[in-house]
């Protein structure tokens, strides 16, 4: 039965109904997760920023996704980890908490779109304009790239709140174990044509900008490597660029499923899960992936090892 409360500033999350025979598998399974996604992507950043070898344009641009993880995954498992193990009458947030989790849960979805697109920028740049390559990308360059796929994110993802902000609410229940955007905006019993009407055509854009500069920049790189004979840039485009579209190909992937499983009501359960997913598998990945193709930071990781292994007993 629908509980009806004007405006209330608590409300109620569903949750993650697994079965009680799986519970404790499945939390154990988003705990590991989550502390592996915190150490392999706070290493990648680390890295990055105190090592000089990787002080390049390319994994720069890539040390947003690491950031990216962590903020998306910090907002949603700890919470998620914690309301697994209340029964449903105590799984309580507030609408303040509820709307920041939202907004921290598409900016994820969003920035991961928009790193990876200044990021096939960069690989077009450095296959097909080789000579040009440190001219073009300069530290000024990765800035302003990095500002505009953050930006973007914050604005689009601003506007889709602030809609959903304005509308007053009659219901306390969240159909979700975690709040997004359309979970809030269902707790109201005002028009939502607006809400509607803006999220289709945001996702349309996104998906068509994300989609549109991948073809257009791999089409470009395919030409190039087709019609070079240089053997060693094409083996350095197979490895970076097969690795950039391997990452955006499960984001991808993870993203469609989510959105086909919202048309078949009796998954339900399925797109809960689908959607928790969507935030742990790319996380979880993306540091593997490229950890095995970097040589730097195979470099690094194995420099360190040998540090540890030669440090004088005391």
């Amino acid at each position: 039965m629908e509980n009806y409360s004007y405006n209330s500033y608590t409300l109620q999350l569903q949750g993650l109904n697994a079965l009680k025979a799986s519970i404790y598998p499945v939390y154990l399974f988003f705990f590991f997760s989550y502390l592996f996604i915190m150490v392999t992507n706070v290493g990648i950043t680390v890295l990055i920023f105190i090592d000089k070898n990787p002080h390049q344009p390319m994994y720069l641009l890539f040390c947003n996704l690491p950031v990216n993880d962590i903020l998306g995954n910090s907002i949603l498992l700890p919470r998620l980890l914690l309301d697994m193990l209340r029964p449903p009458s105590e799984r309580l947030i507030s609408y303040y908490e509820c709307v920041v989790q939202a907004f921290t849960s598409h900016m994820f979805g969003t920035t991961s779109h928009t790193v990876l697109m200044i990021m096939a920028f960069d690989r077009y740049v450095a296959i097909c304009k080789p000579l040009h390559y440190t001219a073009i990308m300069t530290n000024k360059m990765v800035m302003k790239l990095t500002v505009s796929a953050w930006g973007v994110a914050f604005v689009l993802v601003g506007i889709l709140l602030g809609l959903t902000v304005r509308l007053n609410r009659c219901r306390t229940i969240i159909m979700n174990p975690y709040c997004d955007n359309a979970s809030l905006f269902k707790l109201s019993c005002d028009s939502v044509f607006i809400n509607n009407v803006y999220g289709l055509t945001f996702t349309v854009v996104l998906l068509t900008s994300s989609i549109g500069t991948m073809v257009l920049t791999y089409t470009n790189i395919t030409v190039v490597c087709l019609t070079s004979k240089n053997k060693s840039l094409n083996s350095k485009a197979l490895r970076t660029c097969s690795t950039h579209l391997v990452v955006y190909l499960i984001m991808v992937f993870n993203g469609m499923s989510n959105i086909a499983l919202h048309r078949f009501p009796q998954y339900s359960d399925y797109r809960r899960l689908c959607s928790i997913l969507f935030h742990i598998v790319p996380g979880s990945l993306n540091p593997i992936i490229y950890g095995v193709q970097s040589k730097e930071m195979k470099k690094f990781f194995l420099k360190l090892f040998k540090s540890k292994n030669t440090l004088p007993l005391i």
